[in-house]
C-alpha cells in the first residue's frame, strides 16, 4: 500500500496565489479566537509565514534545487522558530498555532485541515534513506509538545494529547495521550479542532482505580475466609486500603519526583 499521496495534491497548481493566501488567512481566523483582523494574521502569525516559506522551499526541492530549498528552509527557521524540511509534504488549510519549536522531517506528510500546536515534532527513528517520518491524515489535531516518531500513520480526525509520544499507528477518530501514547478514546465527533487539552483522560489513573477496586474486593473475600477458618487476619500487617486510596488520589503525589 503506497504511503505517499499524489504529489499534485500538495502543489500550488491551478490555484491562484491570492486565493491560496485568502484560504490560509481564513483558516487561521476560524481556528484561533485571538485572530482579530486580516492584517494582524498576515503580519503576526509565524505558523502562516513558515508555511509560505515552505511552499517556496518545497518547489525548489522537488525541481532539483535542493541546496536552495534548504537555504530557504533555514531562513524560515531563523525567522519563525519553525523547522520544516523542504522535502516534507503539507496539504491545504494546515494551521501551525504559535509554532515555536515545531519540527517536521523530510519524509513527513501532513494532509489537509490539520492543526499543529507549538513544540510538535514529526520525527524519524532511523538513519536509512527511506520514508522514516509520520503520515498525518486530514483533520488531525496535535497538541503542544507532542512527538510523533517513525514511519507511522495517524488516522483521520485523530487527536494527539499535549506531551504525548506516539510510536505506533493510530486509527481514525482516536484520541491518544501519554508516554508512550495510548489510545484512550476510539471515536470522537467529526468536529474540527475539538481537542480539550485540559480535560484529557488519564489511562494510568484509570488502571490504578481498577486496581484499587479489585484490591478492595479481594480484601473483603479474604476477611470472610479468615472469619470462617479462624485464621489470624493477614491484613493487620498491611496498610489500610483507605490509606492507599488517599495516596493514589493525592494530586501532589507526583511532585518533586515522588510517586509513580
Amino acid at each position: 500500500m503506497p504511503r505517499v499521496p499524489e504529489q499534485e495534491k500538495f502543489e500550488l497548481t491551478r490555484v491562484g496565489v491570492i486565493a491560496r493566501i485568502n484560504e490560509d488567512v481564513r483558516t487561521v481566523t476560524e481556528s484561533d479566537p485571538a485572530a482579530r483582523s486580516y492584517i494582524e494574521v498576515l503580519l503576526c502569525y509565524p505558523g502562516l509565514h513558515a508555511l509560505w516559506f515552505h511552499r517556496l522551499a518545497y518547489a525548489l526541492w522537488w525541481r532539483g534545487f535542493k541546496l536552495l530549498g534548504r537555504i530557504v528552509s533555514h531562513i524560515s527557521r531563523h525567522c519563525t522558530g519553525i523547522e520544516i524540511h523542504p522535502g516534507a509534504k503539507i496539504g491545504r488549510r494546515v494551521f501551525i498555532d504559535h509554532g515555536m519549536g515545531v519540527v517536521i522531517g523530510e519524509t513527513a506528510t501532513v494532509e489537509d485541515d490539520v492543526l499543529i500546536y507549538k513544540g510538535v515534532v514529526l520525527g524519524g527513528t532511523t538513519c536509512e534513506r527511506k520514508i522514516r517520518h509520520p503520515y498525518i491524515k486530514r483533520g488531525t489535531v496535535i497538541g503542544s509538545n507532542a512527538c510523533i516518531l517513525g514511519a507511522i500513520v495517524i488516522g483521520e480526525n485523530s487527536r494527539i494529547g499535549s506531551g504525548s509520544v506516539v510510536i505506533h499507528d493510530v486509527p481514525d477518530s482516536a484520541t491518544v495521550v501519554g508516554v508512550p501514547g495510548r489510545i484512550v478514546i476510539t471515536h470522537v465527533p467529526n468536529k474540527p479542532h475539538n481537542l480539550l487539552h485540559g480535560d484529557l483522560p488519564d489511562p494510568v489513573a484509570r488502571a490504578l482505580d481498577a486496581l484499587m477496586i479489585r484490591l478492595s474486593d479481594v480484601q473483603k473475600r479474604l476477611s470472610k475466609v479468615e472469619g470462617k477458618c479462624e485464621i489470624e487476619p493477614a491484613h493487620d500487617q498491611m496498610a489500610p486500603l483507605e490509606d492507599l486510596q488517599s495516596i493514589f488520589s493525592d494530586p501532589n503525589m507526583h511532585q518533586d519526583g515522588s510517586g509513580i
